[in-house]
């Protein structure tokens, strides 16, 4: 009796996903960087070449900035601040002065400095490893006469590396393609561009062994990457990812209509943005509405007055803050684009992973647990002032709500109102349209969800990426506590139902705006919890929504 051979099992290596989706195509394997070869002059020559490529860069980073949507422009402005912080140069320019030539001696010192950045306890900073690499190569190629190019890919490739620089991203056409890195973070500037962009991507996979243009299906759904070194699985791969496509919207455009449930139960789906700029190529019919719009990037708008103290504009109060005038007017675009659905606007969240220079406390430990959020904007009372004066200025205009980050006891809530009235009256006397919107709060501390009846608020949003890691004691930034830092925990979802069921006793709106409510495979237990309106990236529209129509109740 003969027995039918099985084919091996294709060769697969497991990362973590750090941006959703499924590609099959031809891997594209990065180069190793190396320097130009340029030959060393005298050490005054050599400390002018250096002074003169750091101005480059500097330069050619506030182009890019200027030119760039919002999420893009928080990345490259961290590596301006960085090629502008004489601190790091330092060590470039002492070793030029001892006889190094300048792009050896560059090279040298942000090499240190990415090795500090990789061996950092924080996530956050090993994820910043990539922004330092990006500047090195920026400000080297300057000083080999080389600049920051893009990577030309044929479609459907999968780009292998072991990180990505910002600049290499922002700079490639990534539409049906997608990143498989054997390093990175899921927290890394280029992780968060490509959700946004909804580019599939994996990080962690640790050494792979490809040859260019083997055929790859990339599923960073689960973090797979699966080598069809077959005919016959390229074929079966080449199946799957068919499927996969005739599943996925096409475009934006498809994923419209009402989201039902499969009983017919209507579920609001909404949007989160953090500028204006990037809503160009959305389309207002695919969602109910903004349910978050972040404003820390607006704060550090390229060209932004300080805010200050009176009236609406002014030169103090942190540089880079945005006044008044130009909130509103940022505001007023949100409106324009939503066409008469509710925005939903947060108030400046600053602090934890968001700095911004002179506003946050710098250096601050476990800053996740220390100044942000509501807590920064009440001690800052005058920048506070010009962001509420300017939301009731644009609530005169539309169907604008004011949403509370990180409140954590009913005080705030009351501090906030206040200050609200308090702006409604300056505006009145100073005869300028205005309008006193709802007023709600975000709910991400464990301490505000347990005693939500306490607070006087007009609406609730629970911010599932805080209040995961709060619940858990596990910071969403650690790649080591991944597992734990899970919204799907049973003791997340049993706190989320807390909130639904204390916001529902009060007729109090209740939403969710955080990573969790885009997971399709978590937006089942969000419906089982009680939720009704899910907040999240454009990109994720078309995944959530089927996820809504194949929800049946366990009640029905």
């Amino acid at each position: 009796m003969s027995v039918e051979a099985r084919s091996p099992e294709p060769p697969t290596y497991q990362g973590r996903p750090a941006s959703p989706g499924v590609t099959f195509g031809p891997v594209v394997v990065e180069r190793a960087a190396t320097g130009s070869g340029r030959g060393a002059g005298d050490p005054a020559g050599e400390r002018a070449a250096l002074e003169t490529a750091l101005a480059g860069a500097a330069a050619a980073l506030a182009g890019l900035v200027a030119g760039s949507s919002a999420d893009a422009a928080e990345i490259l402005e961290f590596q301006l601040a960085l090629v502008e912080d004489e601190a790091l140069s330092a060590p470039a320019f002492e070793a030029i002065d001892a006889g190094q030539p300048a792009e050896a001696a560059w090279r040298q010192a942000l090499d240190a400095q990415i090795a500090d950045y990789r061996a950092a306890e924080e996530e956050y900073f090993r994820a910043r490893a990539a922004d330092l690499v990006d500047l090195r190569d920026r400000v080297a190629g300057l000083l080999g006469g080389q600049t920051v190019a893009g990577v030309e890919l044929p479609d459907g490739a999968v780009y292998l590396a072991d990180d990505i620089a910002p600049s290499r991203f922002l700079s490639t056409d990534w539409r049906g393609r997608g990143i498989a890195l054997q390093a990175g973070s899921p927290t890394s500037h280029v992780a968060m561009l490509a959700r946004a962009r909804g580019i599939p991507m994996i990080v962690g996979l640790g050494t792979v062994s490809v040859d260019e243009g083997d055929l790859v299906l990339l599923d960073a759904d689960s973090g797979r990457l699966v080598v069809a070194a077959e005919p016959a699985d390229q074929l079966r791969f080449a199946a799957e990812f068919a499927i996969h496509r005739r599943r996925a919207p096409a475009t934006l455009e498809t994923a419209t209509g009402p989201a039902l449930t499969a009983d017919g139960e209507r579920v609001a789906i909404l949007i989160n943005v953090a500028d204006p700029s990037e809503l160009s190529d959305v389309p207002v019919a695919i969602c109910d509405g903004i349910g978050l719009a972040r404003t820390e990037l607006m704060f550090n708008a390229p060209g932004a007055a300080g805010i200050g103290t009176s009236g609406g504009t002014g030169t103090g109060g942190g540089a880079g803050l945005a006044d008044e005038e130009t909130q509103l007017s940022a505001y007023r675009r949100l409106l324009a684009w939503a066409d008469g659905r509710p925005v939903t606007v947060r108030t400046l969240d600053a602090g934890g992973d968001k700095p911004i220079a002179g506003y946050t406390v710098p250096n601050e430990a476990n800053s996740f647990l220390g100044m942000r959020g509501v807590r920064l904007s009440l001690k800052h009372p005058d920048i506070f002032r010009v962001q509420i004066r300017a939301l009731l200025r644009a609530a005169a205009e539309g169907e604008i709500r004011v949403m509370v980050p990180m409140v954590s006891v009913p005080s705030e809530m009351r501090q906030v109102r206040e200050m609200v009235a308090a702006a409604a009256g300056e505006l009145a006397a100073e005869g300028l349209a205005h309008k006193v919107p709802p007023v709600g709060m975000m709910v991400e501390v464990p301490a505000a969800a347990l005693v939500l009846e306490a607070f006087d608020t007009d609406f609730v949003s629970i911010g599932s990426n805080d209040l995961t890691q709060y619940v858990m004691a596990a910071s969403r930034d650690s790649a080591d506590l991944h597992d734990l830092a899970d919204p799907a925990d049973p003791a997340v979802l049993a706190l989320i139902a807390t909130i639904v069921d204390k916001a529902g006793r009060r007729a109090v709106p209740v939403s969710i705006c955080g990573d969790a409510g885009g997971d399709p495979a978590i937006v089942p237990a969000l419906l089982d919890a009680g939720l009704r309106t899910l907040s999240v990236a454009p990109a994720a529209v078309g995944r959530v929504r089927r996820a809504v129509n194949d929800y049946r109740s366990a009640a029905a």
